[in-house]
């Protein structure tokens, strides 16, 4: 097949994880025989007059990337029309260059594949123009990332494009089962089929821990509280719907019983100065590192030399960064929010909390910590889930079946989106996935 995927991030544009996850999947597509076109963006302040497009093959992947037009628009403080002018560019870019594929062949999709919202006015237009399906998966919500509350303007535009996207999609994936039964809540009903797909990881990119490190852990007797020092990571972007603000609040209650035990903590956003704040004020200030973010190979060290990770997510579609841990060989404390309650099983793959229950976290924390030989046996039962369960190959290949029974539907007057105004309910973390 002829896949035309869409994404506003794809290296060396890298947001987030979707970014990744983009990159994986059309280069798993590729080896397993699909032609692949990805359609994304040049790097912010690339010049839009003289080189408005390029053109790159890498890993079997044809790179379709746009430079960001005009340039007077900051994605920080003008994101609406922003990202209007980004999806311009694209469309532009998309409709020259697929319709003559260097040899003066037209190149047509078979289908398009959006990513997100910020890609919605291209991928909905391209499909269109080419009279293809469309395929758009839901990597989060804007309802989601604000418990529910979209009450600001900016908001509000966002939530009405995901609807859009969610609405004119012929078929739709979302990377958990959480993820799934929050867009048919938030965007039916009359919605496209929805399948669960999870998130991959390319565990091969992510070394384990040295060995000698893991057989020091295993043959430890459990830890008495007081001795030594441990070090925590928390890997990822620094928002509100990260959780940051609860693992700052658990740790002076975790450093009562284990003394000397660090917080690294490694990423950037909008809540930094916040968080240093409440650094302050839980007098942690000296145990706490702000790396700022890192790349790959730093996050790999870091991941090496810490006791645990913890993800304390209140929102999280899925938490890739924890599959990325799991791939090194460490222990994971994670919350139960989203999709990470369905990648790490309380107890047999590592320790798991409630969202926002900051006893609960400190509690989990300390368990991992006072028996590092029972964290080891976790981490190597969620190493060994990896390669079963989230392999690429299992992803591109239950995607690809997406593309093959994608047909495009019949277009209605698409109306006016419900606005939600309440916070989602919350997700049973024992309820059976699907």
């Amino acid at each position: 097949m002829k896949l035309l995927l869409v994404s506003w991030e794809y290296p060396p544009v890298v947001v987030g994880g979707l970014g990744r996850h983009v990159h994986n999947l059309a280069v798993e597509l590729a080896a397993i025989g699909h032609d692949v076109v990805v359609l994304t963006r040049r790097p912010t302040g690339s010049d839009a007059t003289t080189h408005p497009t390029t053109v790159t093959t890498a890993e079997g992947v044809r790179i379709i990337a746009a430079a960001e037009d005009p340039p007077e628009f900051d994605f920080g403080t003008d994101m609406m029309p922003w990202t209007l002018a980004m999806g311009h560019t694209m469309i532009r870019a998309g409709l020259r260059l697929l319709r003559d594929d260097g040899t003066g062949a037209a190149w047509v999709p078979d289908v398009v594949h959006a990513h997100d919202w910020l890609v919605a006015h291209p991928a909905i237009a391209l499909a269109e123009f080419y009279d293809v399906p469309l395929v758009a998966t839901i990597h989060a919500t804007e309802a989601g990332r604000h418990s529910g509350w979209v009450a600001a303007k900016t908001n509000r535009q966002v939530h009405s494009v995901e609807w859009w996207l969610a609405r004119e999609a012929d078929a739709l994936i979302t990377c958990s089962t959480s993820m799934r039964d929050e867009v048919s809540r938030l965007f039916g009903p009359e919605l496209a089929e929805i399948q669960v797909i999870h998130n991959g990881i390319a565990v091969d990119e992510w070394p384990r821990r040295r060995r000698e490190l893991r057989e020091r852990a295993e043959s430890s007797e459990p830890r008495i509280p007081q001795e030594g020092a441990a070090e925590l990571l928390f890997a990822g972007r620094l928002e509100y719907e990260k959780g940051v603000q609860d693992l700052l609040a658990a740790l002076p209650r975790i450093r009562r019983t284990h003394p000397g035990t660090r917080l690294t903590i490694a990423g950037s956003g909008t809540q930094l100065e916040w968080l240093q704040e409440l650094a302050r004020k839980h007098r942690v200030v000296g145990a706490v590192d702000f790396l700022g973010a890192v790349d790959r190979n730093e996050l790999i060290e870091l991941m090496h030399r810490c006791a645990a990770i913890v993800l304390p997510s209140r929102y999280e579609p899925f938490g890739i960064v924890a599959l990325e841990a799991a791939a090194t060989g460490i222990p994971l404390v994670v919350s139960t929010a989203g999709g990470l309650g369905e990648a790490v099983t309380d107890s047999v793959t590592g320790m798991t909390f409630p969202p926002a229950d900051v006893t609960a976290l400190a509690a989990a924390v300390r368990a991992t910590l006072d028996d590092p030989a029972a964290a080891e046996v976790r981490a190597q039962r969620a190493y060994d889930r990896l390669t079963e369960e989230f392999s690429w190959r299992t992803v591109a290949e239950r995607t690809a079946g997406v593309y093959l029974a994608a047909k495009r539907r019949v277009r209605h007057p698409i109306g006016r989106p419900n606005i939600v105004e309440r916070p989602l309910p919350e997700r049973d973390p024992n309820q059976p996935l699907a």
